[in-house]
């Protein structure tokens, strides 16, 4: 029998993450709650759109989590939502009245007038 030689590639992660993104990462990770092994992004069902960006300090991973390392600590992309951001870009953006996380999200086929939901 003929052995074939099989290669594995790297996948790609789910999402990336802006310099500013991973240096908001590693402030919140700095005062996490005992604990935390990182910060955790989901997409859960909620707006006038569908779905929600949510970040939270997470205590353990879940199997279909994605881990993302950063400089600042673990990223982790929920399993059942790396389907809905595949391709999106991560950013942290601070102005005179508003601070947060924002996405570009290829996936995204609408969103709400304020920007707090998405829909697929």
């Amino acid at each position: 029998m003929k052995k074939v030689a099989t290669t594995t590639r790297t996948r790609p992660a789910a999402l990336t993450l802006t310099p500013a993104a991973e240096a908001r990462i590693a402030e919140l990770m700095k005062r996490a709650p005992d604990g935390a092994i990182g910060v955790k992004l989901s997409t859960p069902k909620r707006g006038c759109s569908g779905l929600a960006y949510s970040v939270d300090y997470v205590t353990e991973a879940q199997p279909f989590d994605e881990a993302i390392e950063t400089p600042g600590g673990t990223f982790y992309v929920d399993g059942a939502s790396v389907l809905y951001l595949i391709g999106s870009r991560m950013d942290w953006k601070e102005d005179d009245f508003t601070a947060g996380f924002v996405f570009e999200n290829p996936n995204a086929k609408g969103m709400c007038g304020c920007g707090e939901s998405f829909t697929v």
